[in-house]
């Protein structure tokens, strides 16, 4: 693994007179988030699911405070009735899809379909709604975009990748992310996205290469058993070691497969955030897959030992080690920077809070 200093040494950076690296850093911790966890739970169940509007932002208000940089935090501004409105709003989608079914194929078939004419749009509010109440040291981060845009990734390139078998997957996966982080701003200045397509084909085939080995593996671990099997006809005539080791085959094959998403999250993480700018600064991404595949196995023991009590614990302990892996690699002073965007801040316009007032997110 590259030092920051080996990284910029290896890497074309626009910038000049790069500074020491800010490193993100993260104070939760687990208990303080249990007591939080718990209380959201226990009264989004008494309210039938109503408080859970309170419960994000009580969530999501935590874990901003808890997220500093250069010894400052994050701070979210969503309230509690804008998100409450925008879910009713996402209820009354799918309420009358499923109402429209009920009626007939033909109108449930035309439901669906305005449906995912409609989901585009929701993304983009709900994008524009996250970044504009979220912001660091007085300043609000913001979203823009264009509806063409918008559903040319969001509905346009989906459904080629569905049609594409998912070979277009990967690309998919680059325009969305490339649309999402050069439509994003800190005050007056944008982010810029510069990963290929072809960075995530070799993610995703990486990804595919580890998995189909290990399969192939586990394979020949229980190919003398699938022998017996199919010379005896059948499980059943095999015996009941035979069934029982086809449990366990698949126990394994789902463990394995399981065992993939540390290895995927941290190929995505670091793929995105090493090639995103905000003006001309950069980010850093070092996770491991060896530390983040040791903290979602043990997370998962944890949550299944405690019958779910865990999950809080589990999801500090990955929050940690993704936001502490990153860090910022400013060009020039970050405290100039933040002045800058302060200034450039007021071009954004506060009268974008009567068009974001309420949360459609999915």
């Amino acid at each position: 693994m590259l030092n920051p200093d080996e990284l910029l040494a290896k890497t074309d950076f626009p910038g000049k007179d790069l500074s020491a690296p800010e490193a993100f850093e993260f104070t939760g911790s687990g208990s303080e988030y249990f007591r939080i966890w718990i209380v959201n739970l226990l009264l989004t169940i008494v309210t039938l699911g109503v408080y859970s509007a309170w419960a994000k932002v009580r969530k999501t208000r935590y874990f901003y405070d808890n997220t500093i940089l250069a010894g400052a935090s994050f701070e979210y501004h969503g309230s509690p009735m804008s998100i409450l409105r925008g879910r009713l709003v996402a209820l009354a989608f799918f309420g009358a899809y499923n109402i429209a079914f009920m009626i007939s194929d033909t109108a449930g078939f035309a439901a669906l379909a305005l449906l995912g004419a409609a989901i585009p749009w929701l993304i983009w509010k709900s994008l524009q709604f996250k970044l504009y109440n979220s912001s660091y040291r007085g300043i609000r981060f913001g979203f823009g975009g264009t509806a063409g845009k918008v559903y040319l990734t969001y509905l346009v390139l989906p459904l080629a990748t569905l049609l594409s078998a998912y070979l277009l997957a990967p690309f998919t996966h680059q325009r969305i992310k490339k649309f999402q982080h050069e439509h994003s701003r800190y005050g007056g200045t944008s982010f810029s996205f510069h990963a290929s397509a072809g960075s995530f084909y070799k993610a995703y085939l990486i990804a595919f290469l580890v998995a189909l080995g290990g399969l192939v593996a586990i394979a020949a671990a229980f190919g003398g058993t699938f022998a017996a099997i199919i010379k005896a006809g059948s499980p059943k005539d095999a015996g009941a070691a035979a069934v029982g080791t086809i449990l366990i085959f698949l126990l394994v094959v789902y463990a394995w497969l399981f065992s993939l998403l540390p290895l995927f999250l941290t190929l995505i993480q670091n793929l995105i955030w090493n090639h995103t700018h905000l003006g001309n600064h950069r980010f850093m991404s070092r996770m491991r897959v060896g530390k983040m595949a040791f903290i979602a196995l043990s997370n998962m023991i944890g949550i299944v030992a405690t019958l779910g009590l865990f999950i809080p614990f589990a999801q500090i302990r990955t929050m940690r080690y993704r936001i502490e892996s990153m860090a910022i690699l400013p060009s020039g002073s970050l405290d100039d920077f933040i002045a800058d965007a302060q200034e450039n801040a007021s071009s954004t316009g506060e009268a974008a809070a009567d068009l974001l007032d309420f949360d459609l997110s999915l």
